[in-house]
């Protein structure tokens, strides 16, 4: 004991800050400024402090599902799945989002340390290293969905095959004949969105098919960047005969679009979505997509945290469930467009 708080005492003095600031970062207290706490994880780290029993005695029956925005039928789908499970295992859900940009980024962690949560599964967000240094410092169990950025490899994360569907919506569209071929992805960051492009790519490849930068675009996953890079493409000079879109709700943008330059779907242009949300097979005409299994999704995540709140060895920390191509009425064998 008195090893362990001199190693404290030095790494204080070292931090420039009091001993009991050092020791409530260790014990995941709330009320430490995030640059102060940065500073003292990063000590902790390098001077390899053992930080053991951090793991609560009690379970509180609470986990934490953070979300990167709230304002998609994507997310209600994972959430679905986070809930069915919680209802098995009588753990309610406490749902919340988090926006890059803040003043304050680790605050959200601060706020989940300071609520005595059994984990955290994170959705399409970036983490850094001080949020991972805080909850890792409050033994917050975590999992990640489809994470932005690359986790630690230590990290458990839920995805789709995100490649797979890619290649899957493009073949789908060479079959029928379209050789320009355009694809909105996702946010350039976002593992997902260089996955489904990737795939689009290899299946272009694999056709013979030359790849052109110039029919890619990148959107924001939402219908407003869906209709803006579709209208950049129907735009061109040579405008594609068929759009790939890496969301549903970006593909129903390209419908707007389509409709706003006097264009038929399928007649006139292909669209292929990704997710295969509750009102694409309502939309006019209903969507052809690749379905995500966003619902088993929030399941595998939630088992997965389950078995860490248990402490039990977690059979792989990766886990990709398998997408589908949903062929419904908004794709066509090519012909030449109207005039």
């Amino acid at each position: 004991m008195l090893e362990r708080r001199t190693t404290l005492a030095a790494i204080a003095a070292e931090a420039g800050v009091s001993l009991p600031t050092v020791s409530k970062v260790v014990n995941g207290r709330p009320d430490v400024a995030p640059s102060t706490r940065a500073r003292v994880e990063e000590l902790l780290d390098l001077h390899q402090y053992a930080r053991s029993g951090l793991r609560r005695r009690r379970r509180s029956g609470l986990v934490d599902l953070v979300f990167n925005g709230l304002d998609s039928p994507w997310a209600v789908e994972i959430l679905r799945g986070v809930e069915e499970w919680g209802a098995l295992h009588e753990t309610a859900v406490a749902v919340s989002s988090v926006r890059h940009g803040d003043a304050r980024p680790a605050s959200w962690t601060s706020a989940l340390a300071s609520h005595d949560t059994d984990g955290v599964i994170l959705v399409t967000t970036k983490l850094t290293d001080t949020q991972l240094g805080q909850l890792r410092s409050a033994g917050i169990p975590l999992v990640v969905i489809d994470p932005a950025n690359t986790p630690p490899p230590e990290i458990p994360s839920v995805g789709a095959t995100n490649w797979a569907g890619g290649l899957a919506a493009t073949e789908h569209l060479l079959g029928l004949g379209h050789r320009r071929i355009a694809a909105i992805t996702g946010p350039i960051d976002y593992l997902c969105s260089l996955a489904r492009l990737d795939g689009y790519r290899s299946a272009l490849e694999r056709a013979g098919v030359r790849f052109d930068p110039g029919l890619v675009r990148y959107g924001d996953f939402q219908h407003e960047g869906g209709f803006a890079r579709a209208v950049e493409l129907l735009e061109l000079a040579q405008p594609p005969t068929a759009i790939f879109a890496g969301s549903d709700q970006q593909a129903f943008g390209v419908y707007e679009a389509a409709r706003q330059h006097g264009l038929r779907i399928p007649e006139d242009l292909s669209v292929v979505g990704f997710d295969e949300l509750p009102v694409a097979r309502w939309a006019s005409p209903p969507l052809t997509t690749v379905r995500q299994p966003l619902a088993e999704m929030g399941s595998a995540a939630a088992q997965m945290l389950g078995e860490l709140i248990e402490d039990r060895p977690l059979r792989s920390t990766r886990v990709e469930l398998s997408t589908e191509l949903i062929m419904r009425e908004s794709t066509a064998a090519l012909r030449e467009r109207s005039q």
